[in-house]
């Protein structure tokens, strides 16, 4: 039988990804971080200057700037799923 390449590919093993990202807060600045890796921008009008706003559950930052309200997940994989 042939060997199952996708089984037996490197990368996090559940243990290490659950040091990593075990908790909400941990993902969430794991998604910050690769969001914006150099500080926040705004998408709209590239403006560097932000609020953070709760949503509930999740955090939306909001531009001092043109006011235009962007989230962690959007623009990502995660945009349109129920996870928050």
């Amino acid at each position: 039988m042939a060997m199952n390449r996708i089984q037996f590919r490197s990368g996090l093993s559940i243990l290490e990804s659950l040091k990593g990202f075990g908790t909400e807060a941990q993902c969430e600045q794991a998604l910050e971080v690769a969001s914006w890796s150099d500080g926040f921008h705004c998408p709209r009008c590239n403006g560097t200057a932000y609020y953070v706003i709760r949503d509930g559950i999740r955090k939306v930052f909001q531009c001092r700037a043109c006011r235009h309200q962007t989230s962690l997940i959007a623009g990502t994989v995660f945009q349109g799923t129920k996870l928050t």
